[in-house]
């Protein structure tokens, strides 16, 4: 089956030309639509579309930065994706994942964001050993466990909640943040790989 994937940053943004070119030039069956920033993954009809997809389908974006702004999103998406065995088609950068070309972008593209991780994490480090010089560090502040955190945990074991993902959009902290407080619970969670995340 042949998917569309269309974002639009804000409600203001209009999605025809992006609808128009899928239906035109990939003749998409079913279109998934976000209206919503691509700052991360956590987007409703991109997770639809992710849970939607299956072997032997094929997925298309007028361009990659409407699936994701970032590399390492961008990697996630289409791994999830190639571990179903869906390809991904961009039709601007003419980019296909089940070529070899499309393999070798995707190597070239999983160099950058090991590249941007590391100039990231050497920033960060940067800025801490200077505002600690300055008396100004302060560490990172723990999540507070919210009120409720043995219902939402029931709630979880009786699947009302599915997923960690759900439990981490409810609690608004980190997913490390969540394994620990159930792992605190006695319900223990085999983390994901971080490419995976």
């Amino acid at each position: 089956m042949k998917i569309g994937y269309v974002r639009v940053s804000t409600l203001e943004q209009h999605e025809e030309r992006q609808t128009v070119e899928l239906t035109k030039k990939a003749h998409v069956e079913k279109i998934f639509l976000d209206k919503l920033s691509g700052k991360d993954t956590d987007r409703p009809q991109l997770q639809a579309m992710l849970e939607f997809a299956r072997e032997g389908d094929t997925v298309y974006v007028s361009e990659f930065s409407r699936l994701a702004r970032s590399t390492k999103d961008l990697l996630d998406i289409v791994q999830k994706l190639k571990e179903k065995q869906v390809q991904v088609i961009s039709l601007k950068e003419s980019f296909d994942t089940s070529t070899p070309a499309g393999e070798l972008a995707m190597t070239m593209f999983a160099a950058i964001a090991t590249f941007e991780r590391k100039i990231m994490l050497e920033r960060q480090r940067e800025g801490i050993a200077l505002a600690k010089a300055q008396g100004k560090y302060k560490g990172r502040r723990e999540a507070k466990k919210p009120a409720d955190w043995q219902d939402l945990v029931a709630k979880y074991q009786r699947r009302e909640i599915s997923s960690v993902s759900e439990l981490v959009r409810i609690c608004g902290c980190s997913r490390p943040t969540i394994y620990k407080w159930l792992k605190n619970s006695g319900i223990y969670i085999k983390a994901k790989p971080a490419h995976l995340k």
